[in-house]
């Protein structure tokens, strides 16, 4: 009895909490992220992404098995396709793909968003900041010099979050800025640059397209990529994927869709890399507003071959799979920025250097003019502290003269102070930083007034009490010279 009318309760109690999560709901889920299988668990879309891929590298695995065994094995076989070769295909995509980019709306857009900020963007590189470029011309050269028709690939490390368009406006002439349609298309992340309908409409207008992470290479942002090259335009992509996680000091391992865009292009593109040092200080992670007053040192590189690859890419060479192709031009891309990171490395130290020496070169002469201004008598020393005649000109002068007699170099021998005075100079020079020369200089201008003033004021003092015990002893004699 107890137990049947317990099951009423029970599924009442049901009810009203159904009712009460469905009344203070805050949210609604996001059914875009979760897939419902059909014994009603729910997976994400990356969950549920990995188990199709699995599932079908292994039915593909088993059937090759089954093929291999049913017709027998032989050496002059074909070989077994690898997994590799299921996963990877050669995509064709035209040189239009449906996007909003390019409607004649963000077109108008692009012709008046795309010049205005790059010039701004060059504005501040060449006149807030120091830039610093080798190689500038093999970008321009291939920019307004490769055949119509040729695709241009650009490839460069991703240090912040302003590395495009602050360093491929650094890089091109304002003139080259004012042609929309010549000027790069780049890639930026749905979650980031492509948050709400402002955003989007922003970064369309300068000419970035979207791609989503985890979506695979062969997702609408890479085929919308992929079509602007084979119309011969522009596309600058960061080989990397992200921002660097150690502020620039090292490059990650590039992604293999660099390697498609190279690979599956309809013509094989000029591939230009470079590689930037000092974007890290400009924007820091974790800063929205950009500094000034930085160095940035851009070193351009020659192009990269591949038509070792384009060889093997051929429809007739079924056997070469499409990620091997994709591997190995992406292995060598990587390569490549690898060497131009040594190269920028080693000029960014060399930088350091001369800006230090000229520092220290500073200090000296800032030092030095002060050593001129210090009234050294007032510290007792003499005035020979103030000879700007360098010490080894003094001893060329000194050896150069005749040695005198005994007698005449005693008679001619200076005073000890004006001995110490003469070489007190040398030894500062010698066994003094110029820094705390000049430091030493400093506090003497500063001091030596102060000094002079209180000691004036002491004597003054003492005189004035030396007179009043004087007139007071005067005053007391015939006192006591009376008594």
């Amino acid at each position: 009895m107890a137990a049947g009318g317990g099951a009423p309760w029970a599924e009442r109690a049901r009810v009203v909490g159904t009712q009460i999560r469905n009344r203070f709901r805050v949210a609604p889920v996001d059914r875009r992220w979760l897939w419902r299988r059909a014994d009603g668990r729910v997976a994400t879309e990356a969950v549920r992404r990995w188990s199709d891929r699995v599932r079908t590298l292994l039915q593909g695995d088993r059937v090759a098995d089954q093929s291999s065994t049913s017709t027998g094995t032989s050496i002059g076989a074909a070989a077994k396709p690898s997994s590799s070769a299921l996963r990877f295909y050669r995509k064709k995509v035209g040189k239009e793909v449906d996007g909003i980019e390019d409607s004649v709306i963000f077109r108008s857009l692009q012709a008046l968003a795309v010049p205005l900020i790059g010039n701004a963007c060059y504005v501040f590189m060449h006149g807030l900041n120091s830039v610093q470029i080798y190689g500038a011309e093999k970008l321009h050269q291939a920019l307004q010099e490769r055949p119509k028709g040729k695709p241009l690939l650009t490839v460069s490390n991703h240090v912040a979050a302003m590395d495009d368009p602050f360093v491929i406006a650094s890089l091109l002439p304002p003139s080259v800025m004012l042609e929309a349609q010549k000027l790069r298309w780049t890639l930026c992340a749905t979650d980031r640059c492509f948050t709400n309908p402002i955003l989007s409409t922003f970064f369309r207008s300068v000419k970035v397209l979207p791609v989503s992470r985890g979506d695979g290479i062969y997702q609408k942002g890479m085929d919308m990529a992929l079509s602007k090259l084979n119309s011969g335009g522009w596309v600058h992509i960061f080989p990397e994927g992200s921002r660097s996680r150690d502020g620039g000091k090292t490059i990650a391992p590039a992604k293999r869709g660099v390697g498609r865009l190279v690979m599956d292009a309809d013509s094989l593109p000029v591939v230009i890399p470079f590689v930037h040092t000092g974007m890290q200080d400009i924007m820091p992670v974790g800063k929205r507003i950009p500094r000034a007053g930085k160095q940035v040192i851009v070193v351009v590189g020659d192009p990269i071959n591949f038509d070792d690859l384009m060889i093997d890419n051929s429809d007739d060479t079924q056997h070469i799979s499409r990620g091997i192709l994709y591997d190995k031009a992406t292995q060598r891309i990587g390569q490549r920025l690898q060497e131009l990171k040594v190269e920028v490395d080693r000029l960014a130290s060399e930088r350091q250097s001369e800006l230090r020496n000229h520092h220290l070169q500073n200090v000296s002469d800032g030092g030095y003019r002060l050593w001129q201004q210090v009234d050294w008598e007032g510290f007792g020393i003499g005035s020979s502290m103030l000879s700007s005649e360098p010490s080894f000109v003094q001893e060329q002068s000194k050896e150069a003269e005749p040695e005198p007699p005994l007698e005449v170099e005693q008679s001619l021998s200076p005073a000890p102070s004006a001995a110490i005075s003469f070489n007190v100079p040398h030894w500062f020079q010698r066994h003094v930083d110029p820094s705390e020369l000049m430091g030493f200089a400093a506090r003497g201008l500063i001091k030596n007034g102060k000094f002079l003033e209180e000691g004036y004021r002491e004597l003054q003092e003492q005189a004035t009490l030396n007179s009043w015990w004087r007139s007071q002893a005067n005053n007391a004699v015939p006192r006591w010279s009376t008594a």
